[in-house]
């Protein structure tokens, strides 16, 4: 930006470090309001994370145990549409450990090679999930499909009645899984902001569909003789997992790759630096996710012309507390000031009304 000067586009790494200003204890008070909004935000969290934590266990349960159930009734009743249903069982516990993993390592405290801390370890996790879901449920559903529209499945009535049997007891297991996520997400206000948790959600809800069709497909085979049927029920289960493998691969991908914080939380930061009397403009906002609950901002402003250093550096200082209150998951905020002459600014083009962005 035009006019920085040397000093005042240090003062951001000043406000924090020198040792001997003459406002120490206002640094030292600011400081320790910090560590204690930090400290509120670690207990917060972590009190989502254990509920999160035991509704992921409650999943990971029911899967283990369904999954064997599955395998062994597909493999007595030559089902292609339980074993496909066994494959996304045998997927969704897999995925369950993977966001076990995610929720264990994502809050880590910051260290010297990761400084903004391992938040984004839960997003890294959920994108290794939602592979999951598409190779070993959703590839595995359409091989067994593809293979009973080819070769034809021939099964007795006990083969039958074994099947459906394992399949209800799957779907009352899968329906009390999500129950429990569901009650989960009413516990964090109706959020599905966590991707431990949406993956669950979205991984109890595919699996109270796939057992659904799995029966009606294995229920028409019986009656009518045809597989057909039942390898239809396959493949419409392998086209959902991939739809769902999507749909959260994409989700996760997105917040690797650096996504903004929400829209409402930037309008608040933005709205607020506009409203300080010392800003003359701001240049730009950016904003990103760190974390489920954490964000890095930074900001590029011109102050009012006129203001000594210190002032620019008490301005700074008002600043960044004023939007870690407005917005507590900033947890990283980043000033670039510029403190322009009076002659500079009179004759700027945001002085004529004709200033681009920066």
């Amino acid at each position: 930006m035009s006019g920085t000067s040397s000093d005042h586009r240090q003062t951001d790494r000043q406000t924090d470090r020198r040792p001997d200003r003459p406002d120490g204890r206002r640094q030292t008070q600011k400081h320790e309001g910090e560590r204690e909004q930090a400290h509120e935000q670690r207990e917060t969290g972590g009190k989502t994370d254990r509920g999160t934590r035991v509704t992921v266990l409650v999943a990971l349960a029911a899967n283990l145990v369904i999954a064997v159930a599955k395998a062994v009734g597909g493999v007595i009743a030559a089902s292609p549409a339980l074993l496909s249903e066994a494959a996304h069982s045998v997927a969704d516990s897999l995925n369950e450990v993977f966001l076990l993993a995610a929720l264990r390592r994502s809050r880590r405290p910051a260290d010297r090679r990761h400084p903004f801390g391992y938040g984004k370890e839960r997003f890294f996790w959920s994108l290794l999930a939602a592979v999951g879901i598409f190779v070993m449920g959703g590839c595995f559903s359409f091989f067994q499909g593809i293979e009973a529209l080819t070769k034809g499945a021939e099964e007795e009535l006990s083969g039958y009645v074994a099947g459906l049997i394992v399949l209800g007891i799957a779907f009352l297991a899968e329906g009390a899984s999500l129950l429990r996520a569901l009650h989960q997400v009413r516990a964090q206000g109706g959020s599905l902001r966590d991707p431990a948790l949406r993956t669950v959600v979205a991984e109890d809800g595919t699996a109270v569909l796939g057992v659904t069709l799995a029966m009606i497909g294995m229920a028409l085979h019986m009656v009518t003789g045809q597989v057909v049927w039942e390898a239809s029920a396959s493949l419409a289960i392998g086209a959902l997992l991939v739809f769902v493998a999507y749909r959260l691969g994409r989700e996760a991908r997105d917040q690797l790759i650096g996504e903004a914080a929400d829209p409402e939380s930037t309008g608040r930061i933005h709205a607020l630096l506009c409203a300080q009397p010392e800003i003359d403009s701001v240049e730009a906002l950016f904003t990103m996710k760190t974390g489920l609950d954490s964000a890095l901002v930074a900001a590029r402003i011109d102050l009012m012309p006129g203001l000594d250093s210190e002032r620019v550096e008490e301005v700074a200082v008002r600043i960044k507390r004023s939007i870690a209150h407005t917005v507590p998951e900033a947890g990283e905020i980043f000033l670039d000031v510029t403190d322009r002459p009076a002659q500079e600014a009179r004759e700027s083009p945001a002085a004529t009304g004709e200033r681009g962005g920066a």
